[in-house]
């Protein structure tokens, strides 16, 4: 049994990308389009508009490849782009507004029973607020930290705060309604 290096094997993909190589750039594109279309329906409602979004961000790893070091992981710099490309989009659309608040509470978190679909709980975060989403997805999904959305937003950190806060009482409340909603007690 022979064992491949994986990571040699990407390596040399990407090395073969960095000089435009079109079957390793298509490699790079088919293994990672799937789960970076997922990271831009995060942040963007219409699927089109996220595939638009993610072809642009593909095209900007390509034009920067000869920029990444090898010393982090490749798909966690591929989502960073695509999430900086997402922000980007929103901006120019002036769609989100976040409103200087700086009170917020820390709720605790409480384990919600998992009867509901990935479809369901997409479509509760769809339906948030552009701010309070797109802070949400920073920090519940990304893992970013306030004070790094503050700076990718150009927010305070407070506001990050609170717009997570109130994204995570509406989350909250919409599910309980929905709860309702399939218990046929609404």
């Amino acid at each position: 049994m022979k064992v491949i290096n994986l990571h040699q094997e990407e390596k040399e993909i990407i090395e073969l990308a960095v000089e435009n190589n079109r079957h390793a750039q298509h490699k790079l594109y088919s293994k990672y389009a799937p789960k970076m279309l997922s990271v831009c329906r995060q942040y963007i409602k219409d699927l089109h508009q996220a595939e638009d979004i993610m072809i642009t961000a593909f095209m900007k790893v390509f034009t920067n490849l000869k920029n990444f070091e090898h010393k982090g992981n490749f798909e966690g710099w591929i989502r960073r782009i695509m999430i900086n490309e997402c922000i980007s989009y929103i901006r120019v659309q002036k769609k989100v507004k976040f409103v200087e608040d700086e009170e917020y509470f820390e709720e605790r978190h409480n384990d919600i029973e998992s009867k509901f679909s990935v479809e369901d709980i997409q479509f509760l975060i769809d339906n948030l607020p552009d701010g309070y989403r797109m802070v949400f997805n920073l920090y519940c999904i990304e893992g970013f930290k306030h004070q790094e959305i503050a700076a990718m937003l150009g927010i305070n950190e407070g506001t990050s705060k609170s717009q997570l806060s109130h994204a995570r009482k509406m989350l909250q409340d919409n599910i309980s309604k929905l709860k309702n909603y399939n218990n046929g007690t609404e």
